[in-house]
């Protein structure tokens, strides 16, 4: 039976909320990090960065985090359908519905669906560079990599952090529509709130793009100590 354009928006808006819970799981524990480097436990088992790494390797996080990464892969889905439904209806030209004349207007609005195949890599390169290495391992039994270590050897480089950046920066750009569209789908968004719902989505999309960027660069500063010596 084939779905109706409003259910495949519900399913659209409905699983871009699992990666909203994704990033906010993850930059709380990620933030740690920066944490630890003021307090000087940077790199000890007593940081706090370590203490939020084993309670990610629980068995119940453990299995929630590719379910979360699921909601985002039927996203992205039912993104490409919507899209080649759109790009169809409208003669080729590549925008991303939603029900805003106005903000539809805007390059992010209409670049939705590469947004998201960028966050996607986001997601991939997560999963393969921190959740394979220590919840995975962890969870099979296995000799789970130090988490700070990995956090130095995945960020040593600066190449690394600049694509991570303008991954985020992409992210950014994605949520910043995204958010508020979401709830005006599912019903929970007006003209009262719509304003209000997209200074909250702005105020959200700064804490999550910068804080995910200020472990990345935290990071690359701990992983070239002469670096940062010779800054200061």
């Amino acid at each position: 039976m084939a779905l109706s354009s409003i259910t495949k928006k519900l399913i659209m808006s409905i699983s871009g909320l699992f990666l909203i819970i994704f990033l906010l799981l993850h930059l709380t524990i990620n933030s740690f990090s920066i944490i630890d480097t003021f307090t000087g436990n940077y790199g000890s088992a007593e940081g706090l960065f370590a203490a939020g790494c084993e309670f990610m390797a629980l068995p119940i996080v453990t299995i929630m985090v590719p379910v979360l990464a699921l909601g985002f892969f039927v996203h992205i889905v039912y993104a490409m359908i919507l899209t080649a439904g759109n790009i169809k209806a409208r003669g080729g030209y590549f925008r991303y519905a939603s029900g805003s004349k106005g903000k539809a207007e805007s390059w992010a609005s209409k670049n939705m669906f590469l947004l998201g195949i960028v966050v996607l890599g986001l997601l991939a390169f997560h999963l393969n560079h921190f959740w394979a290495e220590m919840q995975l391992k962890e969870f099979m039994g296995e000799h789970a990599e130090d988490p700070y270590m990995l956090l130095n050897e995945t960020f040593k480089n600066w190449w690394v952090v600049v694509l991570y950046i303008v991954w985020f920066v992409a992210l950014g750009l994605h949520l910043c529509h995204g958010f508020w569209s979401a709830f005006q789908t599912i019903g929970l968004s007006n003209e009262k709130w719509e304003k209000r719902l997209t200074y909250i989505g702005y105020a959200f999309v700064a804490i999550i793009v910068l804080g995910f960027c200020a472990v990345a660069v935290n990071a690359f500063l701990q992983a070239n100590p002469g670096l940062c010596c010779s800054c200061c």
